[in-house]
């Protein structure tokens, strides 16, 4: 069973680049870098993420991992602030999943789709670098150019939404070979013949 601990032997030393950036949680909820010796604030864990930097949080006294917290308290407060990605109905259905026979299934499947996305966004991205002056497009740029390839966009979320449907059905269909096996000749869970 993996632990949420770490050892002495295992902890990042200031200073050090290799493995994952070490960020312990105090009581007080400060949290302090052991790469940069100084304590540091959400956002700048924030910026972390955005720079894609590797990082964990650890509670300074137990060494129980904390940073499956820290990034949910950073969406919760871009949730808060600014114009939120998650609609009230989106959250009342991912909260129906816990607990559900189906959450492991349905957390994977977000997992897939939002890695499909962010691949998708990358190549779109490299594709369109050099249009504002070869600069990464800033979010700014991307609500613009978004705006002005309305057509564009559309038939790739189309061809996106395929494929996440396309996935889900091969998961269904996945789930229904596992159910005949275990229960083989029950009623329910055999294959209607093709005819």
């Amino acid at each position: 069973m993996p632990s949420n601990r770490r050892t002495a032997e295992t902890e990042a030393e200031p200073g050090r680049t290799d493995g994952p950036r070490v960020l312990k949680k105090y009581p007080n909820r400060r949290l302090y870098d052991t790469r940069s010796s100084s304590y540091i604030t959400i956002s700048d864990v924030k910026k972390m993420v955005l720079d894609g930097e590797t990082f964990e949080v650890l509670d300074a006294k137990s060494g129980e991992d904390l940073t499956r917290s820290i990034l949910l308290q950073i969406i919760l407060e871009e949730e808060s602030a600014g114009m939120p990605m998650f609609s009230t109905q989106m959250l009342a259905q991912i909260i129906r999943f816990y607990g559900h026979t189906m959450q492991g299934l349905m957390g994977a499947y977000l997992e897939k789709n939002l890695q499909g996305f962010v691949e998708m966004h990358k190549s779109f991205t490299e594709q369109t670098g050099g249009l504002y002056e070869g600069k990464a497009f800033s979010p700014e740029a991307w609500t613009q150019f978004m705006a002005l390839q309305n057509p564009v966009v559309q038939n790739m979320m189309t061809g996106y939404l395929d494929q996440s449907r396309s996935l889900m059905a091969q998961m269904q269909e996945q789930m229904q070979k596992q159910a005949e096996s275990f229960f083989p000749g029950m009623s329910g869970f055999t294959t209607p013949p093709k005819g």
